[in-house]
């Protein structure tokens, strides 16, 4: 589009289905740069990218070209084809179904990123439900108790 400028970040957070802890060291970084490319093939900028076994957390510089939906159904999707392509689970992989997504300004850059890259300090503190219902609250967003994440029985 000519003579459209943006200026929009978006961080995404999504979970493994069931949030069963299911993304192991030996094959998080492949993840991830395979997420990178995805964002890239569509035209995004990846600023930060990390998670712990049972989510992750993605950072990036968003071109209102595509829906939103629409790059998380492709992050998601074909991110868990290669995961169960690779064979690196028993069984099937899935994200969960739904996501986080929370916009920050250019003054927000470098703290979003280190929070995301701090990702493993910051969980031997707080749990990923105690995360996203922080991140929910701080975002002022009102939600559905029966849709929030829940804890493993």
């Amino acid at each position: 589009m000519a003579n459209t400028y943006t200026q929009i970040y978006l961080q995404f957070v999504f979970a493994v289905q069931d949030r069963f802890s299911l993304i192991q060291n030996e094959w998080k970084d492949e993840l991830q740069k395979y997420i990178t490319g995805i964002v890239q093939n569509n035209k995004h900028k990846l600023i930060a990218i990390n998670g712990m076994p049972n989510h992750i957390h993605v950072f990036i510089g968003y071109k209102p070209h595509q829906l939103v939906p629409d790059l998380l159904q492709d992050i998601k999707g074909s991110s868990s084809g290669w995961v169960n392509k690779k064979g690196f689970v028993k069984g099937k992989f899935h994200w969960q179904e739904g996501y986080g997504a929370f916009s920050y300004s250019h003054s927000q850059i470098d703290i979003v990123a280190k929070y995301i890259h701090n990702q493993e300090e910051h969980h031997r503190r707080k749990s990923f439900r105690e995360e996203y219902l922080e991140f929910l609250k701080q975002f002022n967003l009102s939600f559905d108790k029966r849709y929030i994440l829940k804890d493993i029985k």
